[in-house]
């Protein structure tokens, strides 16, 4: 074998190999965040379903796939969406493809109605979201863990099963984090 083609093969194997680690790590924090949950295994892969159904059928839908940026986000039943859409009538679409997923409990359509984001202001969204999940994993008040933080256009979206003081204490570190627009809160309270 040529040392051109043993070359290939060694670094082939290390980049497979790397990514054998990375998929073991990655699925060792999966089960350990699942672990430490507020939700049932049970729920947590429910909300996975829901998450990849409704994708899915957004998707088949090209009418609404084409003209829109629409994420999906579920927790212990509850869906938000968040994204834009060009018109009204997309949006209520999109509720209707929601509505037909078995083990949806509430939809909280948050669709803007205006052409879909750039990227800048998706890539300004992930920043934010970055900075408020930073803050809360260093604040001794708040477990990162309980929290689902989603960022659209400026807008923060808090989701989680906390008890009401837990959920105002993530809500003042969100307040307080450059370049949010606004809170919504979509808690549901364990006290």
């Amino acid at each position: 074998m040529s040392k051109m083609k043993k070359f290939a093969c060694l670094t082939l194997s290390i980049l497979l190999l790397q990514g054998c680690a990375t998929a073991v790590v990655t699925g060792a924090a999966t089960g350990a965040s699942v672990a430490y949950d507020r939700r049932t295994t049970g729920t947590v892969i429910d909300d996975q379903g829901i998450e990849f159904k409704a994708s899915y059928a957004l998707y088949q839908n090209k009418e609404i796939y084409n003209q829109s940026h629409i994420n999906v986000t579920s927790y212990n039943g509850v869906v938000l969406v968040t994204g834009e859409t060009p018109s009204e009538s997309l949006k209520q679409q999109v509720t209707a493809e929601i509505k037909r997923i078995p083990k949806v409990r509430r939809i909280h359509n948050e669709l803007a109605i205006a052409a879909p984001s750039a990227l800048p202001s998706r890539s300004s969204d992930s920043w934010i979201t970055s900075k408020v999940k930073t803050k809360m994993t260093t604040d001794k008040n708040t477990d990162p863990f309980h929290v689902k933080v989603v960022t659209e256009r400026g807008v923060v979206y808090l989701m989680g099963l906390l008890s009401h003081a837990e959920a105002d204490n993530a809500v003042n570190i969100v307040k307080s984090s450059a370049g949010v627009q606004r809170v919504v809160k979509i808690f549901e309270y364990t006290d």
